[in-house]
């Protein structure tokens, strides 16, 4: 019987790699063997922490019900290594995407699966659902020719957002992050100004008399949310795109909020903007997103790769030195 190597969290900060029977392959069905899949320092952390809500919305990508024991993760790349009898025959040794918790092998729908367009590579690939909800953020915070732009958070989710606006004709784009190695590789991007919090604070900064127009939350962090109102002009946007979990802070929408006409933004990349959905659909934005991870190439910040079964050393790094993290991946084969 085919088995699989697969990661649970079974308890806050302890994980788990269990070895998985998988069953036959149903007619319409395809087998996967994982090349490599990418941990989200953001959302898997929560998880790894118990900080995660114990239900989520029905339009999340994961599980309405998140409990221990828990497999979880949503960045699988791999070839398809056995097609079942109702399948596309074409589709043997495919390289595919999945948004499947971390496992060696894994049983799909073919359906399920994203052709990954050549000649990206696999690790470039395991950014697609950051570079998705990139791709999301941007269109939600609609930037305009000549706008000053903050980005506060430079995880892998700021950095590609990042990536995306230092595309666009801005008048300025500044970054914030409070890690030396983040800041480093923002700060290589055209067009960037990447700055940690006690510059953020400093002449350096408000550089512009009006403050910013458009500011994007990206931080993880919910009292960062009060650092994007204080950076933000009059009438401006504040692009929310942190998934907080059960983690709490107080916000100041007293004072200068109450007659700023500030518009926060809650940007999550399940839905497309009623505003572009009578011409955006999920294809589309899949096809976006394919093409920025072509011109930005991710891979260049992938600063650990673990095999899976090292599994609970990759999240103990995350979880004590995130520091010294971009992006941590794990290999398979």
């Amino acid at each position: 019987m085919q088995t699989a190597k697969s990661l649970f969290f079974i308890a806050p900060r302890k994980v788990e790699v269990r070895e998985t029977p998988l069953p036959p392959l149903n007619a319409d069905e395809v087998l996967v063997e994982t090349i490599c899949s990418a941990v989200s320092a953001g959302t898997e952390m929560l998880v790894y922490r118990g900080q995660f809500p114990q239900s989520t919305d029905a339009h999340d990508r994961v599980s309405s019900e998140l409990k221990y024991p828990l497999a979880y993760g949503y960045a699988c790349v791999g070839k398809i290594r056995d097609i079942g009898k109702l399948a596309d025959r074409e589709l043997a040794g495919r390289l595919v995407f999945a948004f499947h918790p971390h496992a060696s092998y894994f049983i799909a729908h073919s359906s399920s699966l994203i052709p990954i367009p050549l000649p990206l590579s696999p690790e470039n690939a395991c950014f697609l659902p950051n570079m998705e909800t990139a791709v999301n953020l941007v269109q939600d915070g609609a930037p305009i020719l000549g706008e000053r732009v903050l980005v506060l958070g430079q995880g892998v989710v700021g950095l590609l957002t990042a990536s995306l606006l230092s595309e666009f004709p801005l008048e300025k784009l500044f970054t914030v992050d409070n890690f030396d190695l983040r800041r480093k590789a923002s700060g290589k991007m055209n067009n960037v100004v990447s700055l940690n919090i006690s510059e953020a604070q400093g002449t350096p900064f408000a550089y512009a008399q009006d403050k910013f127009d458009l500011t994007f939350e990206l931080t993880g962090s919910p009292s960062a949310l009060n650092d994007a109102i204080e950076h933000t002009a009059f009438s401006g946007r504040i692009v929310i795109g942190s998934w907080y979990g059960q983690k709490r802070a107080e916000i100041d929408l007293g004072s200068a909020f109450h007659r700023s006409r500030i518009k926060l933004i809650a940007s999550q990349v399940s839905t497309i903007s009623p505003e572009l959905s009578g011409r955006w659909d999920k294809s589309r934005r899949f096809d976006a997103a394919w093409k920025a991870l072509e011109r930005i190439q991710p891979e260049k910040w992938i600063t650990h790769r673990f095999s899976i079964e090292e599994a609970e050393k990759a999240y103990q790094l995350l979880d004590e030195n995130p520091q010294e993290t971009i992006q941590v991946v794990f290999t398979y084969l």
